[in-house]
């Protein structure tokens, strides 16, 4: 009850807020007009220009009306066929989303990372904590293709990568999944990469694959095996809670059978570096030609697009946001 509580105070405040930031610059643009004063009516024009993006984005978030999207939740990333090239496209995804999750203003912890052979990872999940962290994250579950100039070949030719993002809600103790331990294995071996001596000199890190869905889990940030144990299973209760989600939602249906191929056809997202500069999301229709910004975490405009076209049922349009 409290937490409710807490939450809708905070809406009923971010609008406050909003309402007397309109008031503010509707007076200082009336100041400016009387005193011939461009620069002040420019201001004035600024200042509507981010409330008004701030109150699409409160509009948007009044959709978020799923039974777990106020939760925190799991960012997974898997590359897909390909080698090297895919793996580095992983690790920019991750640190896209790192970069994501902290312009939103979420809590971030890297949960797993496992290096790839040459270069980027062959997996990595991430947990972002704050209001609203799954219903923003939960449109970007799909498989996202890359188009460049590959930094790995010597001919400079042109490739073509992908990647799985998968996101997961954290379960909450309100909502009950059940999880039979027999039909678990638990495996702990050395952590890899990043993380001090002791956690690289000790078998602390746990993978837990739950045998009825062949779902692998692995947590290896922390020292302890007992964090780590306690990290997995929440991210394993996740995942069982988010397949139930999806055997309710039909759409959902649709994108989980997608999940087995990591390539043509599949794709949810195009980020195209060459050639020409251009990132389109194949479900909305939204695109930019801002690759770099949108690389750097600036995912707003097609994260609102999806979530508006996911509730709507239809692929509506939304105004740019970024």
């Amino acid at each position: 009850m409290l937490r409710e509580r807490t939450r809708l105070e905070e809406i009923i405040t971010n609008y406050r807020n909003l309402e007397q930031d309109y008031k503010n610059s509707i007076e200082l643009a009336e100041l400016g007009e009387i005193e011939g004063d461009d620069a002040i009516v420019n201001e004035a024009e600024s200042e509507l220009g981010k409330i008004y993006e701030k109150l699409r984005k409160l509009e948007l978030e009044s959709l978020l009306s799923g039974e777990a999207d106020a939760n925190d939740c799991f960012i997974e990333i898997h590359p897909g066929a390909g080698g090297t090239e895919s793996q580095d496209w992983a690790s920019i995804l991750l640190r896209m989303y790192m970069r994501w999750a902290e312009k939103s203003g979420f809590k971030l912890e890297l949960l797993e990372e496992s290096a790839g052979d040459e270069a980027g990872i062959k997996s990595a999940t991430i947990k972002v904590s704050g209001h609203n962290a799954y219903g923003w994250a939960k449109t970007e579950s799909g498989v996202h293709r890359l188009v460049r100039i590959s930094p790995f070949d010597s001919n400079a030719r042109r490739h073509t990568s992908f990647a799985s993002v998968w996101v997961f809600p954290l379960v909450d103790d309100t909502i009950a999944v059940e999880i039979n331990e027999k039909d678990l294995r638990i495996d702990t071996y050395r952590a890899s990469g990043a993380g001090g001596q002791h956690v690289n000199k000790t078998d602390s890190a746990i993978r837990i694959t739950h045998l009825p869905t062949n779902i692998v889990v692995q947590c290896q940030n922390s020292r302890s095996q007992h964090k780590n144990r306690a990290e997995a299973y929440s991210m394993l209760r996740a995942r069982l809670y988010e397949m139930e989600l999806q055997k309710r939602e039909e759409k959902a249906n649709a994108l989980n059978a997608s999940k087995s191929d990591n390539a043509w056809g599949h794709q949810i997202r195009s980020y195209v570096l060459h050639p020409y500069q251009m990132i389109k999301d194949l479900r909305t229709g939204e695109e930019t030609s801002d690759t770099q910004g949108t690389l750097d975490g600036n995912l707003q405009r097609f994260m609102s697009a999806s979530l508006a076209a996911r509730v709507s049922g239809i692929n509506g349009e939304v105004e740019d946001l970024s």
